[in-house]
């Protein structure tokens, strides 16, 4: 109890700062332009362009509602998180054990769905970037796996991957 107590408290006291701002990065007419801007909407800085196409315009505002804040996932991750600390303070060794395990499960389950669904988004936003470059000038290139729009140091065609086993009785 009091290893993990100590443990928060050094999670508490150390400041956290960000380095470097975090935001993707769209090319259009030879220029960079943020695709998160300031605003609390994912894509936003797009919308100047993407409004001239109604499809993408439909698949931005898509992606924009799905990125908002989702209630249950929130509430799920509360209670998981009650049930957790809830266990850790809880004086009955099995009750204790089933606490900490189903909020550690409701966590881990409620994490893995949220991820899913922000992953799957993002899909939309592709998809309203690939409709107006179909039909619209200047073109919009957007590469989320590679925001500085590099070329990758490693070529994973080459890399070849492979399981062995050896059997010996």
């Amino acid at each position: 109890m009091r290893n993990f107590l100590a443990i928060l408290l050094i999670f508490i006291s150390v400041p956290v700062s960000a380095v470097e701002t975090c935001s993707r990065i769209a090319i259009i007419n030879y220029q960079e332009v943020l695709v998160d801007s300031n605003t609390s909407e994912k894509g936003e800085g797009l919308r100047y362009h993407l409004e001239k196409d109604p499809v993408a315009l439909q698949y931005l505002n898509t992606y924009q509602k799905n990125s908002g804040i989702q209630w249950p996932s929130a509430v799920l991750g509360t209670t998981g998180t009650g049930l957790l600390l809830f266990g850790f303070f809880n004086s009955n060794s099995e009750d204790r054990r089933a606490y900490i395990i189903t909020g550690t499960a409701t966590i881990l389950v409620n994490f893995l769905v949220a991820r899913t669904l922000e992953i799957t988004n993002e899909a939309n936003l592709n998809k309203a970037i690939e409709e107006y470059n179909k039909r619209n000038l200047p073109k919009i290139f957007f590469n989320p796996e590679n925001p500085e729009g590099t070329q990758s140091q490693i070529d994973f065609s080459k890399i070849k991957l492979g399981l062995m086993q050896q059997w010996t009785f």
